[in-house]
């Protein structure tokens, strides 16, 4: 039987790592699907991303979030689908 990964709540994750920042919903469900396609066990939470210089209104992202051993990994998967403007670097 194959286990299918996704979504999960923050606090069943240990040790997790950041890996994306996307600033728009359709980039959000690009990593989404991505992630889902390959069984990643994933999180997503609201990061602020900063105030606009024009209104000064708080921006934020969908920071999605892995397992530690998992984020090189899905940091090349999202470099290799063309999403590598919001991977979030390892630290």
């Amino acid at each position: 039987m194959i286990s299918v990964m996704a979504r999960i709540e923050p606090d069943q994750m240990q040790d997790p790592e950041p890996i994306f920042l996307a600033s728009t919903l359709r980039t959000a469900r690009k990593v989404e699907a991505l992630l889902d396609s390959h069984g990643v066990d994933y999180v997503v939470q609201v990061e602020e991303l900063g105030r606009t210089a024009l209104f000064g209104t708080m921006r934020h992202a969908a920071g999605f979030y892995v397992p530690a051993g998992q984020a090189s990994l899905c940091r090349a998967l999202l470099s290799g689908a063309g999403l590598s403007h919001g991977i979030v670097e390892d630290e």
